[in-house]
């Protein structure tokens, strides 16, 4: 999203990928779409986006140690099997499920789980929005990544449904799809709201979905992470993590709005297709969503 490209051109990462213009929301014959205030939007592969990363960060002088186990962290600084990494810091980036977060004492409160599994077609985009199409219970998002390649992704509360199988509610999509080779196995992960009173105790801070998250159906999972880097960067430049843990509540406060407000309109089908009708009829009312969904952090007060 235009707000997580910011906040990684801050971070020092150039990112090259797909373009696409804005959302488009689609939902039993209703359709609402509009382009980002911005500028564009970027479609990527993870495995794309994580190669830059990496370069950018080993570029910064970071020494990466692959494949070493970590068994816990210490006065000292960090365990490993063979000895101690000493540090002055330790941030918690190891996601969902952060042992991190267990070890320093921070415990999550449980998240309302939903469950996201993804496909890559090759086929060339037929858009250049990223499309959400609506359904019973579940969402299909489908986003540009390349030239010649589409990313589905299905997101549910039921962690057996497949994005094959819920294609059959989605008949405009499955003739789209049924032709094109699949390019990757499909892949699954859960998501969920879910929140923490503290994200650092001592000197261990936690960044990403291991200091918190926002269900996938607001698309802001990354660009919150690239923002909460460039917050902790900063505190820790100040050796204040306190300002992290304020910069992290209001970082978090916009897009747990829009993810309970998205949620919403996943419950409840009447309320998606009055939404729709009324956005439908007056476009305004979606591009004024989206900018608020998408602004940069300095865009709004966000007190």
């Amino acid at each position: 999203m235009p707000d997580g490209l910011a906040a990684l051109r801050r971070l020092g990462v150039k990112l090259d990928a797909q373009p696409f213009r804005g959302i488009r929301f689609v939902s039993g014959g209703l359709s609402v779409d509009a382009a980002f205030r911005e500028g564009p939007a970027l479609g990527v592969r993870r495995t794309v986006l994580h190669s830059t990363m990496i370069e950018a960060a080993a570029a910064a002088g970071v020494k990466m140690l692959w494949g070493t186990p970590v068994s816990g962290i210490c006065e000292e600084g960090v365990q490993l099997a063979d000895g101690i990494v000493p540090a002055r810091w330790i941030v918690g980036a190891d996601g969902f499920r952060s042992r991190v977060r267990h070890w320093a004492g921070l415990a999550a409160p449980p998240a309302r789980k939903r469950f996201g599994f993804r496909i890559h077609y090759c086929m060339a985009p037929w858009s250049d929005y990223m499309e959400l199409h609506w359904g019973r219970g579940c969402q299909i998002y489908v986003t540009p990544v390349g030239p010649h390649q589409v990313c589905a992704a299905l997101i549910s509360r039921n962690p057996h449904l497949r994005l094959e199988e819920a294609l059959a509610q989605f008949p405009y999509l499955a003739e789209r799809l049924s032709s094109a080779a699949r390019v990757t196995a499909e892949r699954g992960a859960v998501t969920g709201n879910c929140t923490l009173r503290r994200v650092y105790r001592g000197r261990v801070a936690l960044i990403g979905d291991a200091s918190g998250s926002v269900d996938a159906i607001t698309g802001e999972g990354l660009c919150l992470s690239f923002q909460q880097a460039v917050a902790l960067a900063d505190s820790l430049a100040a050796e204040d993590l306190a300002a992290y843990q304020r910069a992290h509540r209001r970082l978090a406060r916009r897009r747990l709005f829009m993810s309970n407000l998205l949620l919403a309109l996943d419950r409840c089908d009447w309320l998606r297709t009055g939404a729709l009708r009324a956005m439908s009829a007056q476009p305004h009312l979606f591009r004024g969503m989206l900018s608020f969904h998408s602004a940069l952090p300095w865009d709004h007060a966000e007190a």
